[in-house]
């Protein structure tokens, strides 16, 4: 059996760590990425919910450049929302500039009561692409 590959970001191992959990795992050419939240260096939640949602799209692009993909390499996302109707409008506007064009990736939103203290966030699943 092959043993689960782990991918970090740089400089955000530590709160992985402290919490048990890896960034994403490499399996084949496939990156399955743990949900991201809009915390700041420290791991503390951006109280500015656009800024939130921002962070959280940043720290996905932290996690995937770890992995070499980008957004491009993006397969599916489902995202999770404390109050979608009040915050649909800022998270489509985010959301409309990492993936500006055709073919959009799957997207599942789902609603929820409790996300330790963030609003949003974000997981993936990427295809890493191959290294000429």
């Amino acid at each position: 059996m092959t043993k689960r590959q782990a991918v970090f970001p740089e400089n955000r191992h530590a709160l992985y760590e402290a919490h048990g959990y890896s960034a994403a795992i490499r399996s084949g050419d496939l990156l399955f990425v743990s949900g991201q939240v809009g915390s700041r260096e420290d791991g503390s939640p951006e109280p500015d919910f656009a800024n939130q949602v921002q962070r959280a799209f940043d720290n996905l692009s932290n996690v995937l450049k770890a992995a070499g993909c980008t957004f491009d390499d993006i397969i599916d996302v489902t995202t999770f929302h404390t109050d979608p109707e009040a915050q649909f409008e800022t998270i489509m506007g985010v959301k409309s500039k990492v993936f500006p064009q055709t073919p959009y990736p799957n997207w599942t939103a789902v609603g929820v009561n409790w996300l330790a203290g963030f609003d949003f966030e974000i997981k993936v699943i990427a295809r890493i692409p191959q290294v000429a």
